[in-house]
C-alpha cells in the first residue's frame, strides 16, 4: 500500500514496485498529488497480458519492465490518511470482494512544499501525526512493514551542515514552518516507538 503514491516519490516508486511483479494499493486525496502522476502505473498495469521486452527484442508493444517479470496489478482510491484505516475501510476503498493483502506500507503522504503546507497548518500537522498513526495501526494490525518518508526538515535550522543522526536539531515549535517540521520529527517518534 502506497499512501500519498500521486505525489512525485509514489510516482517513481510505484511503476517500480509493478515491474517487479507486486500488485500496488494507491490511497491519495490527490490535495497535492496528481492523478496524471499515477498514470505509468496505470500503462503498466493494464499491460499484465503483454509479453515482456527483452534485449533482443524491438517490438514497440512490449512494456518497460525489464525485469522479465510480469507486472503486478495496480489500484487507486481517493482517500485522506487523517481518517481512519484499517483493513475494513480498505477491503471498501478498493471494492474488494475478499480481503485485501497489505504486507509493505510506504507511507509518503504529507504536502513537502511550504507554499503547499503554509495553506493549512493544522492539516498539514494532523496528516503526519494522525494520518502516520492510522498507517501504523493498520501496519500493525496486517502484520505489514512500515517505510516513513521524511525529511531533514526535522532538524529545522540546523547549526551541523551535514547533519548526523545523533544531531538533535535547532526546530522552532512555534515558527511558521513547524506544522511540518514537527509534524515529521512527531511521525518519527511514532514509528521508532511502534518499531
Amino acid at each position: 500500500l502506497a499512501a500519498g503514491g500521486a505525489g512525485a516519490i509514489g510516482s517513481n516508486l510505484i511503476p517500480r514496485l509493478l515491474c517487479y511483479g507486486h500488485d500496488v494499493y494507491c490511497i491519495d486525496n490527490l490535495s497535492t498529488g496528481s492523478d496524471e502522476n499515477l498514470n505509468e502505473a496505470r500503462r503498466l498495469a493494464s499491460s499484465r497480458d503483454t509479453k515482456m521486452k527483452t534485449d533482443d527484442d524491438d517490438d514497440d508493444t512490449c512494456i518497460s519492465c525489464s525485469t522479465g517479470i510480469p507486472p503486478g496489478r495496480f489500484f487507486f482510491a481517493g482517500h485522506d490518511v487523517v481518517d481512519p484505516l484499517d483493513t475494513e475501510t480498505v477491503k471498501q476503498l478498493f471494492d474488494a470482494d475478499q480481503d485485501v493483502r497489505v504486507d509493505r506500507i510506504y507511507w509518503l503522504a504529507c504536502p513537502a512544499s511550504p507554499p503547499q503546507y503554509q495553506r493549512d497548518l493544522i492539516k498539514t500537522l494532523r496528516t503526519s501525526v494522525w494520518g502516520t498513526y492510522n498507517g501504523l495501526e493498520l501496519a500493525r494490525r496486517c502484520g505489514a512493514r512500515f517505510l516513513l518518508a521524511s525529511t531533514s526538515e526535522v532538524y529545522g535550522d540546523p547549526e551541523v551542515h551535514p547533519q548526523p543522526e545523533s544531531y538533535r536539531g535547532n526546530v522552532n515549535c512555534t515558527g511558521v514552518r513547524a506544522c511540518y517540521d514537527e509534524g515529521k520529527g512527531a511521525a518519527e517518534t511514532l514509528v521508532f516507538d511502534y518499531m
